[in-house]
């Protein structure tokens, strides 16, 4: 650490990149304490340093702006701003906040080391924390929590002789997938994948664009982001456990292509009349989950599902920090009370055992196993596991090797500036399950209560879907998404190659852009390779644009399933406005994916333009999620491109 009177900050390569948040956030929480009447939290040697009259209104606005709207009156009086002349931080620390600083395994050398530094030059400070943190004797550890989206975008900074040092970055963690480019159909026709009914991308890229910053390239996963809308699919017929639909029509970014859409839509089936349920909430109760969008936002999600439990119905609850706890064996739906009182009273601290919790998870789900029934594990965190398995190869492996008895594991994420969605979405994979993210109230309600059927109870498991083109009638094609779902062409018939989950009453959609056979190639034809359309012309299937097959397993055997339909080529391919609202809007949400990880098969298309597909295809919007997303690419659209 250098001088405080070097004019930058830096640390070492050892930290966690929470830890820093963490130090930062407690000298501002020490801040607001004294400033709001609570008294002095500073550590020693923490001394001096004064807010500025207009950092001080700052925090105090924030802590009101936290407040239920019931309480702000209240609040604001409690709380009245005192003047800049006020000096933060003349009193020593104290024993009960040391232990706070190691309750969070914050170095409290380093913690002063960087106290001193930003004594020594003004910043600007911003603070998140819950409105309780303010009311209760956990102030330390509920402060101790997150830094505000403004801070990990890097408004939170220290300024030294001749520019101003972002102390704070967004440390989440993504895979890195290469697009889809296009694919002669002469070369390889057959496209096969794994379908996907997480939606964990579309709702973490909204929570960024919200707080004023485009998403990260890499975390946006452009079929979660399709797959995060219902569509009027039709409902399925015959021995299928979901009904399948394609349409075609003119590429609304490429108007000499075709867009292909495939839409499956799984049978429905209402929430009493679900099979008895057997869930085990594991809840990551660590340092790392403390912030209002994190602990608190879980509690209030998990509320909205207990409140629909049935009598027949178990609940368990496991948690772990820095070692794992039944709080709840097996309980009744109908114990509501008890239910809700254990989750109510959950408190966030200390390191990340979540290798012991997920073990523990298991066993409470085996002991309570409900044959024919729903046997799921939800496990809820911000993906930070630091304590147990530290080889994510063997985490994984345990997973697969726990799925076997029949319980499944399926992830809601939550908290952003440190989250691992590719963990997340891993775990969720290996275990049969699927990825949520949480970054609301009211997406809570969506994943937890409005889908309930879909987010707990698999009506078909290891679904793959396979395309053939027809030489004779196509040159080329290009999958929308789904980068980390591609199978060889082997894997379709091997059962042994695990895939996607879906559940009850879920829709899924593939795209696919498609450029047809012209009587001028765009590309000169080689010297040395014959190209030729395929012999299929004058066929029976010279009329097929492709052929769809679909292998599935039911929830309880391990011998797929196929079905299969051809695709066929209409007499006129419609025109892009013509076509149905669920393909105009499923292609304004592929085209805002696309601008987003600045893809350049897109051409000109703008966000101006994905906004007026999108508004002119709203239909039905029974819960106004279209609608949201009109407003999210608007909200997008004001935003600097990095």
């Amino acid at each position: 650490m250098p001088s405080p009177h070097s004019g930058s900050v830096s640390l070492s390569p050892s930290w966690r990149p929470n830890r820093l948040l963490l130090a930062t956030t407690l000298l501002a929480a020490s801040a607001a304490a004294t400033v709001l009447g609570l008294g002095s939290l500073q550590p020693p040697e923490s001394r001096n340093l004064a807010l500025t009259e207009g950092q001080v209104k700052r925090l105090a606005k924030i802590q009101f702006d936290l407040q239920p709207e019931e309480a702000r009156p209240s609040f604001q009086k409690r709380t009245a701003v005192r003047s800049s002349e006020d000096q933060i931080g003349h009193a020593p620390g104290t024993k009960s906040a040391a232990k706070s600083y190691a309750l969070h395994g914050l170095s409290l050398d380093h913690t002063l080391a960087l106290h001193r530094a930003m004594a020594a030059h003004s910043g600007t400070l911003g603070v998140w924390s819950g409105a309780a943190a303010l009311a209760n004797r956990h102030t330390v550890d509920s402060f101790a929590a997150m830094a505000s989206a403004e801070a990990m975008q890097g408004v939170l900074s220290i300024n030294g002789d001749s520019q101003t040092q972002p102390l704070y970055v967004d440390r989440s963690q993504y895979q890195h997938p290469m697009d889809h480019g296009s694919t002669e159909v002469s070369r390889n026709p057959v496209s096969t994948f794994s379908l996907d009914v997480d939606t964990g991308s579309y709702s973490n890229a909204r929570g960024y664009i919200e707080n004023g910053q485009l998403p990260p390239r890499d975390s946006v996963r452009l079929e979660e982001f399709v797959n995060y809308f219902p569509y009027e699919y039709p409902r399925p017929q015959g021995g299928h456990p979901f009904g399948v639909t394609t349409e075609l029509a003119q590429c609304p970014w490429n108007s000499k292509n075709y867009l292909l859409r495939i839409g499956v839509r799984s049978v429905d089936i209402q929430t009493e009349q679900l099979p008895p349920a057997n869930l085990v909430f594991l809840i990551d109760v660590s340092g790392s989950m403390l912030g209002g969008d994190r602990l608190p936002l879980l509690q209030q999600s998990l509320r909205l599902l207990v409140n629909r439990l049935r009598p027949e119905d178990r609940v368990s609850i496991v948690v772990y920090a820095g070692r794992e706890a039944v709080l709840l064996e097996p309980t009744p739906g109908s114990n509501r009370k008890q239910i809700l009182s254990v989750i109510d009273n959950l408190q966030a601290g200390g390191s990340t055992a979540g290798e012991a919790g997920i073990r523990t998870a298991y066993r409470l789900a085996r002991s309570a196993f409900i044959p024919k029934g729903i046997n799921r594990i939800l496990l809820a965190t911000d993906g930070d596991f630091n304590v147990g398995i530290s080889d994510t190869k063997q985490l994984l492996e345990m997973i697969e090797h726990e799925r076997k008895s029949g319980v499944s594991l399926s992830t809601l994420g939550f908290g952003r500036g440190n989250f691992k969605d590719h963990m997340m979405e891993r775990l969720a994979d290996a275990g049969n399950g699927n990825y949520s993210f949480i970054d609301s109230l009211a997406e809570g309600r969506k994943v937890l209560a409005q889908q309930t059927s879909a987010t707990l109870h698999t009506v078909a498991k290891d679904v793959k879907l396979q395309v053939e083109f027809n030489q004779a009638q196509l040159r080329e094609y290009r999958l929308l998404g789904y980068e980390n779902r591609a199978l060889h062409r082997e894997d379709f018939r091997n059962d042994q190659v695990d895939a996607g989950e879906v559940g009850a009453g879920a829709t899924v959609t593939a795209l696919y852009e498609l450029t047809p056979n012209r009587e001028e190639p765009e590309v000169d034809l080689l010297r040395y390779v014959k190209e030729k359309k395929a012999q299929l012309t004058g066929t029976a299937y010279a009329n097929e644009l492709a052929y769809l097959r679909i292998r599935y397993k039911a929830p309880t055997e391990e011998t797929s399933r196929l079905l299969e339909i051809p695709i066929v080529k209409p007499t006129t391919v419609l025109a892009f406005p013509k076509a149905s609202d669920d393909l105009r809007f499923a292609s304004a949400v592929a085209g805002f994916a696309q601008l987003l990880r600045k893809s350049s098969e897109v051409g000109d298309l703008s966000f101006r333009d994905v906004r007026k597909i999108a508004a002119s295809a709203r239909g039905q919007d029974e819960f106004g999620y279209r609608q949201g997303f009109v407003e999210l690419v608007d909200a997008a659209a004001g935003l600097p491109i990095e």
